[in-house]
């Protein structure tokens, strides 16, 4: 009976989603070199939003993010050299202030790996 209601109690804690909300700063290496973006995330539930901001690539709208545990993935729209595509994002929770996402850059034929560390 003890470990029925130990279970109940744990198993709740273990399925709550990350709180990632905040300012974040990342950087990756590419073949243009290190490359900078921030990300502004809102977490309400298993629901993850905000935004992002990159020099090369403006500001984008975090679409159909999520958030499960320590995972989490969204998608941003961005125009590059007048050709608009989607990014989808995939990501880990690391650490208390440190995240590490890939993204899949089709017009390259390339992943680039982020880490990110909170800002505030």
């Amino acid at each position: 009976m003890k470990r029925i209601l130990m279970v109940g109690l744990l198993l709740p804690a273990l399925c709550l989603a990350a709180d990632i909300s905040g300012t974040w700063k990342a950087t990756a290496q590419s073949d243009m070199g290190t490359l900078e973006r921030t990300f502004i995330f809102k977490v309400e539930g298993n629901k993850l939003t905000g935004e992002t901001t990159s020099a090369m690539l403006g500001k984008s709208v975090i679409e159909d993010g999520k958030i499960e545990g320590d995972q989490f993935s969204f998608t941003i729209a961005v125009k590059f050299e007048d050709q608009e595509m989607k990014l989808n994002y995939k990501g880990k929770v690391t650490g208390k202030d440190e995240l590490r996402m890939s993204v899949e850059i089709p017009m390259m034929g390339q992943t680039i790996e982020w880490v990110a560390k909170r800002a505030s």
